[in-house]
């Protein structure tokens, strides 16, 4: 399959076998490291489609809204099963391609290498896990390249508790001062002149005597008394607030360096030893 495909061009869509019968759906894509480009999509498989296995793009094509791959159901159902389907580490899919290429006639990746000498252009193509160069000096003999790998720092966030608020209400007394206008009664002399109108009235009592008039004052007081009112709710609320927090931590990395005698054009013998990391 062509390796510049879209990554979801893959999603949604069928996977077959050579003959057409449907093997499952696909779920993942997952991608080179060091191209970027889709190298393995999981098929789910099973009853309901709960079991998530691993199958290569090498040999794949897209047929109409389907993917074709050449392996069958039953192949692709009893591939090795991965833990963390997170990332598929080097060792991973080596075993995964040992599963594989017993189903393809060894199914064994090619790297094309393209050199010049003397104006000719020359294809070396290497084939591995079909012949191995050197040996393993710490142990049996077991591929003709060695893996470098490195660890990658993964930040993510959890939530935490940080705190706690909480509203109480209590009561406070304090003292308040209202003008309130009040009024109250008091005593007038009215004096009025003897004339005819009120003559009559002025004779009918004895010519000298002792009398007592009374008129009961009033005036208003102040009550004060106090009603309980509402005035305002008052609830809790909480907002997100997003910054900035800058993480360190270490991650390792292997190293490899080449150690040992080259030979150079005039064929005389140098000393070498060079870092291969990229």
């Amino acid at each position: 399959m062509t390796s510049t495909q879209n990554p979801e061009s893959y999603l949604n869509r069928n996977v077959v076998d050579d003959a057409g019968n449907k093997i499952g759906s696909v779920g993942q894509v997952y991608l080179d490291d060091q191209t970027g480009q889709p190298d393995w999509i999981t098929v789910n498989t099973g009853l309901f489609g709960m079991k998530e296995s691993f199958v290569p793009l090498q040999g794949a094509s897209f047929n109409g809204e389907d993917i074709s791959v050449p392996f069958g159901k039953d192949v692709v159902k009893d591939a090795p099963h991965i833990s963390d389907a997170s990332h598929l580490d080097a060792d991973e899919q080596d075993e995964l391609f040992r599963y594989y290429q017993q189903y393809t006639g060894g199914g064994s990746r090619t790297v094309t290498e393209t050199t010049e000498t003397t104006g000719t252009t020359g294809t070396t193509e290497r084939v591995t896990g079909r012949e191995t160069v050197g040996h393993d000096t710490s142990g049996p003999t077991t591929d003709d390249a060695m893996t470098r790998s490195e660890e990658q720092l993964h930040v993510g966030t959890e939530r935490v508790e940080a705190g706690r608020a909480r509203l109480r209400k209590y009561v406070v007394t304090e003292q308040q001062t209202v003008t309130v206008p009040v009024t109250r009664e008091e005593v007038r002399i009215e004096r009025e002149p003897i004339t005819e109108a009120n003559r009559g009235e002025a004779l009918a009592g004895g010519d000298i005597t002792e009398e007592e008039h009374e008129v009961i004052l009033h005036e208003e007081r102040p009550v004060v008394t106090t009603e309980a009112v509402p005035v305002e709710r008052v609830r809790l609320g909480t907002e997100t607030v997003t910054e900035q927090q800058t993480v360190t931590g270490q991650v390792r990395k292997e190293q490899i360096e080449l150690d040992g005698d080259t030979v150079n054009e005039d064929h005389t013998t140098v000393n070498e030893d060079r870092n291969l990391n990229r």
